[in-house]
Parts: structure tokens; C-alpha cells; sequence
């Protein structure tokens, strides 16, 4: 197989620039260019690319960690994840996890091996105490609202935004809410579910157990909180929906049962997709695209070295409709 000296030979030009052209480095004129581009060609030759990678310390590559791409907040954080990845010629590494530990943990040992170049943890189920063990392993992006310094995090207010929905129910009468999240023991979800028992202290209102739901990620799972309201003695007369998918499912199944929303039930949801539109859900904006847009920029900066502040907070916007 040819090599960068036979090229240079063959060309009648340096082996450094040989080395410029392969690297599109641009202080090579049109007219060098050209002819080694056409040695190339002539010769066959390509690049070991693990070669070069291994010899600029890097491999080009990102791990993203997300539980699954079949939810449009995931798919949204993979869009501009992969909007941004692209201009940087970065490839991407999927790893989906159904939030499994040992999947996790799988991509970090590909960090800690050199095989990748960071992680993007669109959300986690390992324990914060294990991630801080590959902190020097390379950059780690968290997706999230993270009371830590150790690594940098890109999220919203999420306390913020939840209050924000409950205060909106009680602005409309609503006293008993129930509330219905993803994994309960999840950052995100547990600050949630804080702000929530704060907000009934407040009201005077018990906590019933059983009206904070977790699991609650797809229309499917949407449907089963309605069979659940259906058994309890005590109603709530509101659903705090931690995503729009849950929302259109528990709408779905109130209309099929003769439930009117927002008479007999309120929703208030969030991530204001299509569904949300076209059901007339209140929810609050999460601009997922623009959240993946900043992890990886995120990346690029920790890999770079570059100050840049290490917790990214995005706006989100009230979006009222008919459901409440």
C-alpha cells in the first residue's frame, strides 16, 4: 500500500506537504494541492484513520447516553446534539440504555479506554458518587438541573418550571393535584417531587402517596394513570404531567370514559410538542433541541479547555391552552 512518501515522491512535493494536504491544513497552494490530490487518487491510497486519531490523542467521537430515542424530548436533545456534532466533523456513539446501569457503565469504560472522546448524559440512573470515579476520564456533559460543580450541566430552572405549573392549577381552583413523573428517583424528578410537598405545606393540603406517579413516560403510561384514578376513594381534580406524551394519554382515556377536561379533570404538562397542540394541552415549553445544541457545545469547550460557565440554564415559556 502507498504511503505519504511515496506520494511526496511521485508528486514531486514535500512530505509535509503531503501531510498538509491529507490534514486540509490551508496554507498549501491550488496547484500542490491539485497534484497530490491527483497522486492520491492514482495511487489508491487511503488513511488509517485510527493512525491519526491515536496520534492526535482524540477520536473524533461523542457518547451520548439517553434511555431510549423513542420520545420526542430524547429525540429533540439527538437533534442538536447532532446539528452541532456535524459541524464540528464529530461522530456520534448511541448508547441507549432503558436506563441500565451496567450500559452506563459501559460507555464510561469506552471514555476511561480512550475509544471516545466524552459523554453526553442525556439522563442517568448511575449514582452520582460512581460518575465522579471518571472525572479525569475526559468530558462529562450532564443533562440536567445539578446542585454540583464537578461537572459541567445543561438544563432549565426545573423547580422553577414546576412551581410554575402549580401554581397555575391553583390559580384555577385546583387544591388536590396529582402528579405524574418519569423515574422517581431521578435529580430531576426528586427536586419535583420536593417542590411539590413544599407547595402543599403550604396550602394546608396532606400528601396522598399514591397521587405522586413514576414511570409515567409514554401515552400507554398516560392511560394507566386514568385506572388508577378510577380505584382511588379520594380524586384529585388536577394532573401535574411531567411530559406531553403521559398528557395525551391520560386525556385520551378521560374522553374515552366520559371524563371532560378540564370540567372533571385539569392537565397541565410539559415540553409543548405537537400532541400538545392538537389535544389543547397547557404546557410549558422545554426547548430539548436547543438544550442538545449547548451539551455539545459544552463538549467542544471542556475538551478545549476553555472557560465557560459549568451550569447552562435555558429560559422555558408558559404555553396556556384549553386543558386547565
Amino acid at each position: 500500500m502507498a504511503n505519504i512518501r511515496e506520494i511526496a515522491r511521485l508528486a514531486g512535493v514535500s512530505v509535509t506537504t503531503v501531510s498538509r494536504v491529507l490534514n486540509n491544513h490551508p496554507y498549501v497552494s491550488p496547484t500542490k494541492r491539485e497534484i497530490v490530490l491527483k497522486t492520491i487518487e492514482t495511487l489508491g491510497y487511503s488513511r488509517n484513520l485510527n493512525a491519526v486519531h491515536l496520534s492526535q490523542g482524540k477520536t473524533n467521537m461523542v457518547g451520548i447516553v439517553m434511555p431510549t430515542i423513542n420520545h420526542p424530548y430524547f429525540s429533540g436533545l439527538l437533534e442538536g446534539i447532532a446539528v452541532e456534532a456535524k459541524k464540528h466533523n464529530v461522530q456520534l456513539v448511541l448508547f441507549q440504555t432503558d436506563y441500565t446501569r451496567d450500559k452506563e457503565l459501559d460507555a464510561l469504560a469506552q471514555l476511561r479506554g480512550g475509544l471516545i472522546d466524552g459523554i453526553i448524559f442525556c439522563s442517568r440512573a448511575i449514582p452520582f458518587d460512581i460518575l465522579l470515579q471518571y472525572k479525569d476520564s475526559g468530558p462529562i456533559i450532564l443533562c440536567e438541573d445539578a446542585d454540583q460543580q464537578e461537572f459541567p450541566s445543561v438544563s432549565i430552572e426545573h423547580v422553577k418550571a414546576f412551581n410554575l405549573g402549580l401554581d397555575h392549577l391553583i390559580s384555577k381552583g385546583h387544591r388536590k393535584v396529582a402528579i405524574c413523573l418519569g423515574r422517581l428517583e431521578g435529580t430531576n424528578s426528586q427536586k419535583r417531587i420536593a417542590a411539590y410537598k413544599h407547595k402543599l405545606k403550604e396550602l394546608g393540603e396532606m400528601l396522598c402517596s399514591d397521587w405522586i406517579l413514576g414511570q409515567c413516560l409514554s401515552i400507554e403510561d398516560g392511560n394507566k394513570v386514568i385506572a388508577k384514578y378510577i380505584e382511588w376513594d379520594e380524586k384529585p381534580t388536577a394532573f401535574l404531567v411531567g411530559n406531553d406524551q403521559v398528557a395525551a394519554g391520560l386525556i385520551s382515556e378521560a374522553n374515552r370514559i366520559g371524563l371532560k377536561v378540564p370540567d372533571d379533570i385539569a392537565v397541565f404538562s410539559f415540553d409543548n410538542h405537537p400532541v400538545s397542540e392538537i389535544l389543547n394541552i397547557t404546557t410549558i415549553e422545554i426547548p430539548a433541541k436547543q438544550l442538545g445544541i449547548a451539551a455539545f457545545n459544552a463538549f467542544v469547550e471542556k475538551s478545549n479547555h476553555i472557560d465557560f460557565a459549568d451550569k447552562i440554564v435555558l429560559p422555558f415559556h408558559l404555553i396556556e391552552r384549553k386543558s386547565v
